[in-house]
């Protein structure tokens, strides 16, 4: 009988029902104890004795890969809660590629293998018993207890029962997924042993790499028959599976058992183990050096040029999808987009085993988070809340991080984080091995040097404004702590960036790529970087500071995330593991008119990368801006004749229009270039632009009051503490100015802010933490007594004016609805009713202080981004990728980087 939620069995209050079999039920559960989920598997009869002691024994296994038995009832065992997909829906999905196939095929056979070591026999593997973690943490399932379950029930054993419990929705079905995993002695009715597993495991292997079942019938009969006397399609292996893992699918798949793979523990081994042809070269060389007397020399030194260098291993994929799951300290994609708003996302120690990220605990909260490479989970750091950019200390003890505004140190172990120095919006920095840190701690500045106990920053370069220099980042210092490869960017944008290197000792710098960005020197003697998406490599001479030879590219799904922080994140260990951000790029979008029925028509219809939408007061022109990397501009649609035209031609990135009153005047950001700052331009496109003032790079305009006279704008660091300003237009309209700027509100986050149509109100956003952006309405100098009122969870409040001080304030809600609050106002009060959901359909999300959408003056209509098919669903699959023995790949396609 199902269980309800909210029933119990002993300490154990049931959640939800996760799946059935022909066993019983599987339900999701707390264990009210120790207050952690746990999955219950209910038999359908009462275990036996004996049962209950095979059990206990299996509960003794412990091992990363192996899924833990915790405790065993009258009827129902207690497991651990593994979340993730099963590897039947992973093959469902499509052929595994052969990296990660073998990657998975390697945790199995560990977890096999401490079992075979305490006597245990799974005798049930199959893809369905496997699952893999959103981290690519492979657990296997149900050990040794299909045996068990046999003789406890009374099943009949062979291919007429189902040796396990599992999620199919009738015995047939089990048994027919179960019959294709058995080995040849098993569908006999034989007596098992650990050979049965070694079986199944190539069976398993077949399959991820084919993409299909081995063997597959009609019938339970089928199936058995094609096991005991079927031959496989070799032929649907993949013209990439390496022949040393052909000949181990051979010797796995032997039907006499006595000439099979005799422990699974040679699997292991012969995964692990480099190519054939490679190793078969090496075994050669003694034989040439004997040919001659004359080659002796010449093959000697080879044999000890090849043993002085670490041997060569093939390359290992391992991915886990950044997807958002319930509960928990979580790594999901939504985070990761938060992070690269400041900084990098990710952070590999020197000797590879630690991983550091950000992740959203259970309290909404975003921490910085670490975990061993050979542990499955990741533990948040208290006191680490909202973090930049982060990297390790040499010895991996410490990570240094960005956070209030501050560079900071904290232990992997845990404790209370020590401030070293202030720290600016997109801080980065680097731990050299000599004690140092060297940072970025402003977007407008050069490197410093900090000790790693704190101190006063000493700056290492200054920009070259001459050259057009903007700013100075991503620094990396060499090993030996003598140089510093650094990205110098200018004007022109990531397009135009440079990889500069800098002698400690002389001072003197020099260019070493022209046209990249985030440039890492590799233990392989490669210079990586990266260009439009695409990791590229050139041999590098360390001792020279020089770059040897033509790049190449070597990655190409290195995701870039052309948002505020127009970047892509990647990192590398000491000994040869690489870990990034993958996926596709950003993918286009249009604009388009939607209504509340979620009605959509396009406006804009060119793909493009497309947002800060605003329309001009009297709704007849559209103002929005591009954001490819290196032509972000501004542009003006006519939505009467349908031309677009391009408002702003100044060097740098423009963004952040905002229409005058009027509507005959812009004002917008122009960043990345010498006279960055505020700026006012005719709306027409007539006569040059007029800088307004000179802000910093986190200044961002907003919203005009409705006379005109003032403007209000974002300044400070979003990730620390802001303020909403507004500052008087002073001058003629020819020449205009920014006078004395007026503090409002000082929040955290992004704060867009928007007049009433009286002017007596300011909405805007703010974020506590990262997780929760709020909208607020406060009175705006001398509108009343009223304090600050908030309306709900959301970003970019737009306003509506209605009749007799009614109207409508609309806002963006986290899950990508345009909401909408109706609201009453006097000079003095405001009363704001429920926020509710003005439009089933959704919309696609801005990161940053860009908006994504705007109201027409008609209230009844936006303008929205979308994707040109006019849905919203997301499209981009970024995936966290680990890369096992990549500076090994980069000596094979690069040999000349071999240092």
């Amino acid at each position: 009988m199902p269980l309800d939620r909210g029933a119990r069995l002993g300490p154990y209050e049931i959640l939800e029902r996760i799946g059935a079999g022909g066993m019983g039920e599987v339900y999701k559960a707390r264990d009210t104890r120790l207050n952690r989920s746990v999955a219950i598997k209910i038999s359908s009869a009462q275990f036996s004795e004996r049962f209950e002691r095979e059990a206990r024994a299996i509960a003794a296994l412990n091992h990363p890969h192996i899924c833990a038995l915790y405790d065993v009832g009258a009827d129902y065992l207690v497991m651990e809660l593994v979340e993730g997909p099963t590897l039947a829906e992973r093959i469902a999905a499509g052929r595994i590629p052969v990296p990660e196939a073998l990657a998975i095929a390697r945790q199995i056979a560990e977890a096999l293998e401490a079992a075979h070591e305490k006597g245990i026999v799974h005798r049930d593997l199959k893809p369905a018993n496997v699952k893999v973690t959103p981290e690519g943490v492979v657990k296997v399932l149900d050990f040794g207890l299909a045996k068990s379950a046999e003789e406890s029930t009374g099943a009949a054993a062979g291919a007429t029962s189902s040796p396990t419990l599992t999620v199919s929705p009738t015995r047939v079905g089990t048994i027919l997924g179960t019959a294709a995993y058995m080995s040849p002695e098993q569908v006999r009715g034989a007596a098992v042993d650990r050979r049965s597993d070694v079986w199944a495991f190539g069976v398993v292997l077949y399959e991820m790499l084919a993409g299909k079942r081995m063997f597959r019938g009609e019938s339970v009969s089928d199936i058995l028959a094609a096991v005991l006397r079927g031959e496989p399609d070799w032929s649907a292996l993949p013209g990439d599976a390496p022949p040393r893992i052909r000949g181990l699918l051979r010797r796995c798949l032997q039907r006499d058992r006595k000439q099979r793979l005799q422990a699974i523990g040679e699997a292991r081994i012969a995964i692990d183990a480099p190519e054939e042809d490679r190793a078969r070269q090496s075994a050669l060389l003694p034989w040439a050096a004997a040919a001659a007397l004359a080659m002796a020399l010449a093959v000697t030194v080879v044999l000890l040029y090849r043993a002085t260098r670490p041997v060569a291993h093939p390359l290992v994929r391992m991915s886990a999808g950044l997807t958002p799951v319930p509960g928990g300290s979580r790594l999901d994609s939504d985070t990761m987009l938060a992070m690269l708003d400041l900084g990098n996302f990710l952070a590999l120690s020197a000797d590879g085993m630690r991983l550091a990220v950000s992740v959203r605990d259970a309290d909404g909260k975003v921490r910085l988070a670490a975990r061993r490479i050979d542990q499955n989970h990741f533990t948040s750091l208290s006191g680490t809340e909202d973090p930049g950019s982060r990297f390790f200390s040499p010895d991996g003890q410490w990570i240094a991080f960005v956070a209030d505004g501050k560079l900071k140190k904290v232990s992997v172990q845990g404790g209370a984080p020590m401030t070293l120095c202030d720290a600016g919006v997109l801080a980065s920095g680097s731990w050299g091995d000599r004690g140092d840190i060297v940072a970025a701690l402003s977007p407008e500045a050069g490197l410093s040097r900090i000790p790693s106990g704190g101190g006063l920053p000493a700056p290492i370069t200054h920009l070259n404004r001459e050259q057009g220099e903007t700013s100075h980042g991503w620094p990396q210092v060499l090993p030996g702590s003598q140089a510093v490869l650094f990205t110098a960017y200018t004007s022109g944008g990531p397009e135009d960036a440079n990889i500069d290197v800098l002698s400690v000792k002389s001072g003197a710098r020099k260019t070493l790529v022209r046209g990249g960005v985030l440039g890492r020197y590799l233990p392989s003697g490669h210079l990586v970087y990266l260009h439009r998406g695409t990791l590229l490599a050139v041999a590098f001479d360390l001792g020279k500071l020089a770059v040897m030879g033509d790049p190449q590219p070597v990655l190409d799904d290195v995701s870039t995330f052309n948002t505020w922080a127009n970047h892509a994140d990647f990192d590398f260990s000491q000994t040869g593991a690489f870990v990034y951000i993958s996926g596709k790029p950003e993918p286009p979008r249009s604009i388009f008119w939607m209504n509340s029925a979620g009605e959509t028509e396009p406006l804009h219809p060119a793909p493009g990368l497309y947002n800060c939408l605003r329309f001009s007061p009297d709704g007849k022109r559209l103002a929005f801006a591009t954001d490819d990397p290196g032509h972000e501009e501004i542009w003006v649609r006519d939505l009467d004749r349908e031309t677009t035209v391009r408002l702003t031609s100044l060097p740098g990135a423009k963004r952040l229009p905002v229409w005058t009153p009027d509507g005959k005047h812009i004002v917008f950001h122009a960043e990345q270039q010498p006279n960055a700052g505020f700026y006012w331009i005719r709306a027409d496109g007539s006569g040059e632009p007029q800088r307004l003032a000179q802000v910093d790079f986190a200044s961002f305009p907003s919203s005009f009051s409705p006379d005109g006279k003032r403007l209000a704008f974002q300044r400070g660091n979003p990730h620390t503490v802001s303020e909403i300003v507004t500052a008087p237009i002073e001058g003629d309209l020819d020449h205009p100015r920014l006078g004395k700027a007026e503090p409002l509100v000082r929040a955290p986050g992004f704060l867009p802010a928007a007049f009433s149509p009286d002017g007596h109100w300011l909405a805007y956003e703010s974020s506590e933490t990262l997780s929760a952006p709020l909208v607020y309405v406060q009175p705006f100098h001398g509108a009343g007594g009223q304090g600050r009122i908030s309306i709900g969870a959301g970003r970019f409040p737009i306003w509506f004016q209605g009749a007799n001080g009614t109207g409508q304030l609309f806002f963006l809600s986290p899950d990508q609805h345009i909401m909408v609050a109706d609201y009453m106002s006097k000079r003095d009060s405001m009363a704001f009713g429920k926020p509710r959901v003005w439009s089933e359909k959704k919309i696609l999300f801005s990161h940053g202080p860009f908006p994504p959408y705007d109201l027409a003056p008609d209230g009844k209509h936006f303008a929205v981004l979308l994707y040109p098919d006019a849905t919203s669903e997301q499209q981009r699959d970024n995936h966290l990728t680990l890369l096992l023995n990549f500076t090994d790949e980069l000596r094979r396609r690069l040999p000349a980087g071999d240092q």
